[in-house]
């Protein structure tokens, strides 16, 4: 019986001393995240390396001998620190290695731009590259720590003197947040480095191996709510084809492919084939369908496809143990000081080996000038041998930065008879004098430790700056409005009795063609109109007036209204343009009476007027009753407006007789070199006012020039000179004939008229960049040239000297001046 008691009360103790699984949970949870986050996934600002790539690295640096390892024994290295499996770390090897900075790889490590993975580990093999044999490892300022068994010791973080982590980049998901640090370019960081320590203000951008276009409008330095958005480098050949020679970053030349296969499979683009030809370098090209414009290709190829891609950068690192969320400026500013840190630590640790070289080997200069070791002879016992040698030396002492000790004394014990009968005593002078040179400079470079620092990141620039140029060319990039550069993959249909729009309605009445992601503007007899989202079949209303692709932004089209206003009984006419409003949202372009209707309508693209004949009713009481009325006398306003009177007496009729002219005038045309496409919002260069059939000419840098329309579509990439074009234009250029290495001067005027294509004007064998291009007369150029004295000189040159006005095919004629320093339009007449 008191057995079974106090099992009861035993079993109630422990009750009370058991944990409640939501703690556990809480506890084991918050543990993990915290692993993760400081173990693996996020790097680590010291350094900018993540755990597992730091192991990887300190296991080659402990097998390092000049020579190539297999990747496999790599990583069985790696394992004795990483308390993962082989997989993991062949992964994060590989990623290190195909970013082209600390390892230096053979064989087949796969390609980044092609997405083609890596051979097996056991076929490829590594070895650290110079540059991270240069700046990652140093056993002396190095901190250390037991790794995950106990067994052996690896580095907390490695003494990197160079801003690693926005060199890299680093993408990493780990439990609550993430990072994604964009790679900069290696120069550009040195010298941002270098401008942080003279005290200048830095802007450092994305640069991808990849290369491609970046539009860093809205990179804020990586922080968060930041945006990069990058662009494939697409070229077009010839009109029928583009190719692409650069991807974005994040994307593979297969993923890429199939992106633009499928959005032509969906309709967004008319594509004949994609042909990946890509080798040594990427080169993927797009045939064109016929009839399909190349300029509005490129635009759809960056609005439905993988050739542009927007990148959201979040800069998150580890910092005394906890995350931080830094931008990229503060990083390198971070990264920066620490090098410095570092650099000094370094110095003090070789000063205070230089002096300790330079004591001993005074000392030993003492022992064996001085004869000390003589003295010993008589000595019976090792104490009194040290105290000998200790009263040698004492005379010497007060000449030494620290004190004699026992070990020092020790180490002269130590010396050979053989090192003592051939010590030259002007060697030793000789080997004391390089020390306490070399002592001075390191003192004075700690005391002038910046100048120290820079001249440390200037050297890496121009010892491994070579070859590390910037890849990604940084651009503004155009916003592309998809519903203008889509390829027209459906019709639109309408049923106008029972109020049905859309591509689906095949039998009825056939409208336009249009695409799926179109929006359809429909008016109704009673002066209502409405814009809804096209579909396969759409009720909007019954007795549709009329119904057209609505396009927000056309700032040409005019709607042509005579209405009956119910409410005075007046017809009245107006003009409109639709401007901004809300989907699926009725609007009444009447004066709003109940039984107001529409008397006449049409839409006109180019704002064209038209003259309507007007029949009254036979009752009325208007002298005339057939009368005509030119919508041109009207001025064009907002859909809102009430109007013009037309009559106050009734209509029977409205039909009509002639067809106008547009009345907006021309339109004003700019060319944003920012972006390189045409547009109506006076950004850039002013290229005129433009009618219909004008034209505008574009001189290109590769010695082509073309005549195009004014389409806001048109792309013009490495643009020298663009101008309105006029028949009687004599162009003027110079340029520069690489294989000869001559310049160049011709005058011609426009011979052809064929539109949207390319005329090469410098000759079919000749390599030409052209340097000026104008269409002004009496153009003079004014050049700086290097005498044979080597001194500059400068002269103005007629142009019309330099040549006389040719043939667009004709030779130019070459400049007799040599050693052209620069040239320019000189502004004297």
């Amino acid at each position: 019986m008191n057995n079974t008691k106090n099992d009861i009360t035993s079993n109630h103790s422990q009750a009370h001393d058991a944990i409640p699984v939501s703690g556990m949970y809480k506890d084991w949870f918050l543990d993990y995240a915290s692993y993760v986050i400081l173990e693996r996934a996020v790097p680590a600002i010291e350094d900018g390396l993540k755990p597992v790539q730091r192991r990887i690295l300190h296991a080659m640096n402990e097998i390092e001998d000049g020579r190539y390892n297999k990747v496999a024994n790599v990583i069985g290295q790696t394992m004795q620190y990483h308390p993962h499996g082989d997989a993991s770390i062949a992964d994060a090897m590989v990623n290190l290695g195909q970013k082209e900075l600390l390892i230096d790889t053979q064989g087949n490590w796969g390609d980044y731009r092609t997405g083609d993975s890596a051979a097996a580990p056991r076929y490829i093999e590594a070895r650290l590259s110079k540059f991270a044999i240069d700046v990652v490892f140093n056993p002396q300022t190095t901190s250390w720590q037991l790794s995950y068994d106990g067994r052996k010791r690896e580095p907390v973080a490695f003494p990197v003197k160079f801003p690693l982590l926005l060199a890299q980049g680093v993408e990493g998901i780990a439990v609550g947040l993430s990072t994604k640090i964009m790679p900069h370019n290696f120069c550009e960081l040195l010298n941002a480095c270098i401008d942080i320590l003279k005290g200048k203000e830095i802007e450092i951008y994305p640069d991808f191996l990849t290369g491609g276009l970046a539009d860093v409008s809205n990179y804020a330095q990586g922080g968060k709510g930041s945006k990069v958005r990058i662009r494939a480098k697409i070229e077009d050949i010839d009109g029928k084809s583009l190719v692409i020679r650069e991807i974005p970053f994040g994307t593979t030349t297969t993923s890429l492919m199939e992106s633009i296969v499928k959005a032509n499979e969906n309709g967004k683009i008319k594509i004949k084939k994609v042909i990946d030809n890509t080798a040594k370098e990427v080169e993927i090209v797009v045939v064109l369908a016929p009839n399909t414009s190349s300029d509005i290709t490129i635009s759809a190829l960056y609005a439905f496809t993988d050739c542009e891609i927007s990148v959201s950068p979040s800069c998150c690192v580890i910092v005394e143990d906890k995350p931080m969320f830094l931008g990229v400026h503060e990083i390198l500013k971070i990264s920066t000081n620490h090098t410095v840190k570092l650099l000094e630590q370094e110095l003090q640790i070789r000063k205070a080996e230089l002096m300790e070289k330079i004591l001993f080997a005074s000392l030993e200069q003492l022992f064996i000038e001085k004869r000390i070791y003589r003295d010993i002879e008589n000595a019976t016992t090792w104490e009194a041998v040290l105290n000998t040698i200790d009263a040698g030396l004492t005379p010497y002492k007060p000449d030494f930065y620290r004190e004699i000790t026992q070990d020092d004394i020790l180490k002269l014990t130590e010396i050979k008879i053989k090192r003592i009968s051939k010590f030259d005593g002007f060697k030793a002078e000789e080997f004391v004098r390089n020390l306490k040179t070399e002592l001075s400079e390191v003192e004075e470079n700690l005391a002038n430790l910046v100048n120290y620092a820079i001249k440390y990141f200037r050297r890496l620039l121009a010892t491994y700056g070579k070859g590390r140029e910037r890849k990604t060319e940084i651009r503004t990039f155009d916003t592309i409005t998809a519903t203008k550069v889509v390829a027209n993959n459906q019709k639109l249909y309408i049923n106008r009795e029972e109020g049905f729009i859309g591509y689906g309605l095949k039998k009825d009445e056939f409208v336009s063609e249009c695409s799926d992601i179109d929006e359809v503007i429909v008016f109704f007899p009673n002066g209502i109109f409405k814009v809804v989202k096209i579909a396969e079949k759409v009720f909007v209303g019954k007795n549709i007036l009329h119904a057209e692709i609505f396009d927000k932004n056309d700032q040409r089209k005019v709607y042509n209204l005579a209405y009956l206003d119910t409410e005075t009984g007046f017809t009245m006419v107006k003009r409109f343009q639709i401007g901004g409003i809300t989907r699926e949202k009725e609007y009444d372009l009447t004066s709003g009476g109940k039984g107001s209707k529409i008397l006449y309508f049409t839409s006109n693209p180019k704002g064209e007027s038209q003259t309507i004949g007007v029949l009254l009713t036979a009752a009325c009481t208007a002298k005339n009753k057939n009368f005509d009325y030119d919508f041109a006398e009207l001025a064009i306003k907002g859909r809102g407006v009430k109007g013009n009177i037309l009559t106050r007496y009734p209509v029977k009729n409205i039909k009509f007789k002639k067809q106008g002219n547009s009345t907006l005038g021309g339109q004003s045309i700019f060319y944003d070199p920012a972006t390189n496409v045409l547009n109506t919002d006076k950004k850039g260069l002013d290229l005129g006012t433009f009618q219909e059939n004008d034209k505008i000419l574009v001189i290109y840098k590769d010695g082509n020039y073309e005549l195009s329309d004014f389409a806001l579509t048109n792309r013009y990439d490495q643009v020298v000179f663009i101008k309105k074009f006029h028949e009687d234009q004599i162009i003027s250029v110079i340029y520069y004939e690489a294989e000869s290495k001559s310049y160049y001067a011709k005058r011609f005027k426009i011979e052809t008229t064929t539109p949207k294509k390319k005329f090469l004007f410098v000759g079919e064998t000749e390599k030409a960049t052209i340097l000026l291009a104008n269409t002004e007369n009496d153009l003079q150029v004014e050049i700086k040239y290097q005498r044979t004295d080597k001194q500059m000189a400068e002269k103005i040159y007629d142009m019309d000297l330099l040549s006389e006005v040719k043939n667009w095919k004709m030779k130019a004629n070459r400049m007799s001046i040599e050693n052209i320093k620069s040239l320019k339009w000189s502004e004297q007449k």
